[in-house]
């Protein structure tokens, strides 16, 4: 069983940056695979980025790629969402997640509560 608390989420203008946290509970951190997923209302809930378990390895979707950074320590049990260049059209609920796979695009069985990101222009 883990637990996913995210943060860092809140209001900022278009250009601007934000990172968010996800802080997971228990000792089994390291053997997941991570995902940030995001939501906008109207819209299907879609992997913005992934980092896997062992080879942390990483994926970005392409309407992220070269603005979010993904990362993950795993002696803190956290990961990160670095977001820089921020657009309106990334305002979100984004969620992290927790897959037992080595894959990012396998099946994520945690979820966090999210965390609101609004990009104004």
């Amino acid at each position: 069983q883990v637990q996913l608390v995210e943060s860092g989420g809140g209001l900022v203008q278009a250009g601007g940056s934000l990172r968010l946290s996800c802080a997971a509970s228990g000792r089994t951190f390291s053997r997941y695979t991570m995902g940030w997923f995001r939501q906008a209302p109207g819209k299907e809930r879609e992997l913005v980025a992934a980092i896997t378990r062992i080879l942390r390895s990483t994926y970005y979707a392409d309407s992220v790629k070269g603005r979010f950074t993904i990362s993950r320590d795993n002696a803190r049990n956290t990961v990160y969402l670095q977001m820089n260049s921020l657009r309106p059209e990334d305002t979100a609920v984004y969620y992290c997640a927790a897959s037992p796979t080595d894959e990012y695009s396998g099946q994520y069985n945690y979820w966090g509560q999210g965390t609101q990101v609004s990009v104004s222009s």
